[in-house]
């Protein structure tokens, strides 16, 4: 069994900061708080339209942090070239649609596998470790094992919306998804990580996957920042996941 680690994404930070303009609140003053309450990564999504993190959020985060920067980002020749000049620790491919409030699925690796493995080398040579944010579905983890990615992140979205809603066996449909394909990523080879939409109440199942090595959850604790902390909100979440492990 792999050790949990936690990525905190504070793109939601920059969504407050940019509703009104100005500096504050300030998701670079966020992440190291992150990093202080225990966060093993940081997370931050630069999106073609910027509507919350900007790019030099960007500059002051790779600056500041003494733990991993997570770049998430679409598979464009500009994201190329900021993550090339910054090489972060971590490039997470994402798909990217400029009317979705948030992610909405996982990237269409299988169908284009020449084009991404050629998108992704230069990064790779950089040194950042590239990972694709699919769907927990055999042919997308098999298309992103055959480009040489070697990490994988299964979309949570459809379990957390699930266990919200209250539609248990949905709820159980996508877990064991998540539990088989983790299982069939890790065979494979690939380090597995999951994210989107978990909270208190839906971790606990998906932390207790023993090849799960990465959760990376992000609009919650930062909405639960408001009540707790943000301290406090990311160390409620850091004894969940390592009670699921104990």
């Amino acid at each position: 069994m792999t050790n949990l680690r936690l990525g905190v994404n504070i793109d939601h930070v920059a969504t407050v900061r940019n509703a009104r303009g100005g500096d504050v609140p300030d998701p670079v003053r966020a992440a190291l708080m992150a990093q202080d309450a225990g966060a093993d990564g940081i997370t931050a999504h630069l999106r073609e339209d910027r509507r919350h993190i900007i790019d030099s959020d960007i500059e002051r985060l790779m600056a500041a942090l003494r733990i991993p920067l997570n770049f998430e980002m679409a598979a464009t020749a500009e994201m190329q070239a900021i993550a090339l000049r910054h090489k972060p620790h971590a490039v997470c491919l994402v798909p990217e649609k400029r009317e979705e409030r948030t992610t909405e699925g996982g990237l269409e690796v299988a169908g284009q596998q020449s084009a991404l493995a050629a998108y992704i080398a230069p990064l790779r040579d950089a040194g950042c470790r590239v990972s694709l944010f699919i769907a927990a579905d055999e042919a997308q983890i098999r298309a992103a094992h055959s480009i040489g990615a070697p990490v994988i992140e299964l979309h949570s979205g459809a379990y957390a919306d699930a266990w919200a809603e209250g539609d248990w066996q949905m709820r159980d449909d996508e877990l064991r998804k998540i539990t088989d394909m983790t299982a069939f990523a890790t065979d494979l080879g690939l380090e597995v990580h999951v994210g989107h939409g978990l909270t208190y109440d839906c971790v606990t199942p998906i932390a207790a996957l023993p090849q799960v090595a990465e959760l990376n959850i992000g609009h919650f604790l930062i909405g639960e920042s408001i009540f707790r902390g943000l301290g406090p909100a990311i160390a409620e979440m850091r004894r969940l996941m390592d009670a699921a492990r104990a």
